[in-house]
């Protein structure tokens, strides 16, 4: 990315012949080797949460100021108020606060879904849904991203526009293991994505991030 000598920007990029889906059980395993890749920021290499600059999801802002510190507690904070309580303020809508609220009072302020968990710094797409997913000569190619450093689960909240066959999930966990709870953060990580496409597009999206919300309340 560059200015230009007339006051404009321009942006050069890779190009890449883009066609097809990948081997999906190749392109799991490729997933669980980027989320286990040293970070490059120097931030996340230390273990804290976020990214360099702050972005979007969609058209939505991404608020990515580093956390001052690392590990799971750091993450939670990061999570609850960087992505949930900003988008559910976003919203400005008083059942999705009140159940927000609740969902708080019955988690510990999101801490008692990771419990016994070790949350460490990954690099993330943030926005892997099946538009931006492609193959490259029999690669897989993931592109558009709202890359930050995070959870590693975090990415799996738009599995839900994915459809990720068993053959991806094998070859993820052959690299990644499930953690204990999973189910639960994977109901709070697909409430923050369907809390954005409230915000950006309205309508039903409402209603299924109310209900991932009682979902992640009621365990």
């Amino acid at each position: 990315f560059e200015e230009s000598a007339t006051g404009g920007s321009y942006l050069i990029m890779e190009y890449m012949a883009m066609s097809g889906r990948p081997n999906q059980e190749d392109f799991g395993r490729r997933m669980a080797e980027m989320h286990l890749a040293t970070p490059e920021a120097a931030e996340a290499r230390a273990g804290r949460f976020g990214f360099p600059v702050d972005n979007t999801i969609g058209g939505t802002p991404q608020l990515n100021e580093w956390t001052k510190g690392s590990g799971t507690e750091a993450w939670v904070t990061f999570f609850r108020e960087k992505r949930m309580a900003y988008q559910i303020e976003l919203a400005g809508d008083a059942s999705l606060d009140r159940q927000w609220q609740t969902t708080l009072e019955q988690t510990n302020g999101l801490a008692d879904l990771f419990d016994g968990v070790n949350v460490r710094s990954s690099v993330l797409h943030g926005d892997l849904w099946s538009g931006n997913i492609a193959s490259v000569a029999g690669t897989p190619c993931i592109f558009d991203p709202a890359t930050y450093y995070g959870h590693h689960e975090a990415e799996w909240g738009m599995a839900w526009c994915s459809s990720f066959p068993p053959a991806f999930w094998k070859g993820y966990r052959s690299l990644i293991p499930k953690d204990a709870g999973f189910q639960r953060r994977f109901a709070l990580y697909a409430g923050y994505h369907k809390l954005n496409h409230y915000n950006l597009f309205g309508g039903g999206y409402r209603n299924g991030a109310y209900a991932l919300l009682d979902e992640v309340a009621r365990g």
